[in-house]
């Protein structure tokens, strides 16, 4: 029998916005301040809501025409913590996801380093799932790098680079040319705008320090 479709798992940059109460107009005047950092970035661009810090429930009506406004796409919610919550997202058309820390019960067993030696062009993605990645090449502006682990990267990053993506807080990216589009660890992210003018085109790493993104001069 002809396949006409198949089911596979992949990974994908999701923003999560962590609402602190109800009051929308705050959140999404947030989210615009960010969307006018990045526009081709977060144009289209999918959220997630989390919504743990809430003690109502939301009215996922308005929820979704906020987020729409500035140019993301609502495609779902975490942090619910009931199931009339879930069975309401669920009528909205949104996804009930789970944070990698909270459905993770032990951490996954690291495989061997992918490396890759070819550049990475714009529109493509490296996964090293379970592993660290190590590239020996440049990462091209609209090109994204994603590892388990941390990422290593022996020429110019222009592009994404997304380490701990399942949420592994120690993971940290190190590179020798540092003009990236956006930087993240364990879903703490920081944009091309926020690293500081002395670190760009030099060597540098990047690490969590608590809930903060950490940028430094890589000395060799």
């Amino acid at each position: 029998m002809t396949k006409n479709a198949e089911l596979k798992g992949s990974s994908f940059t999701l923003s999560v916005l962590h609402l602190m109460d109800n009051n929308l107009s705050d959140a999404v005047s947030f989210l615009c301040e960010k969307v006018e950092q990045a526009p081709a970035f977060f144009d289209g661009a999918p959220v997630v809501i989390d919504i743990s810090r809430l003690h109502t429930c939301p009215d996922f009506s308005r929820l979704q025409q906020a987020v729409n406004s500035t140019g993301m796409i609502l495609v779902g919610l975490t942090g619910c913590k009931n199931n009339d919550i879930r069975n309401a997202a669920k009528q909205h058309g949104l996804a009930v996801m789970s944070s990698a820390k909270s459905s993770r019960v032990n951490d996954p067993v690291l495989t061997p380093t992918k490396v890759v030696t070819t550049p990475i062009r714009s529109g493509q993605q490296i996964y090293a799932k379970n592993a660290d990645l190590v590239v020996l090449n440049h990462v091209s502006a609209g090109a994204e790098v994603i590892a388990d682990g941390s990422i290593h990267i022996y020429g110019v990053l222009r592009g994404r680079a997304i380490a701990g993506a399942t949420g592994q807080r120690e993971a940290k990216i190190f590179c020798q040319d540092l003009q990236s589009e956006l930087l993240s660890i364990a879903g703490t992210y920081s944009l091309s705008d926020t690293i500081p003018s002395e670190l760009i085109q030099n060597a540098a790493r990047v690490y969590l320090d608590g809930d903060a993104l950490r940028i430094e001069h890589l000395t060799l």
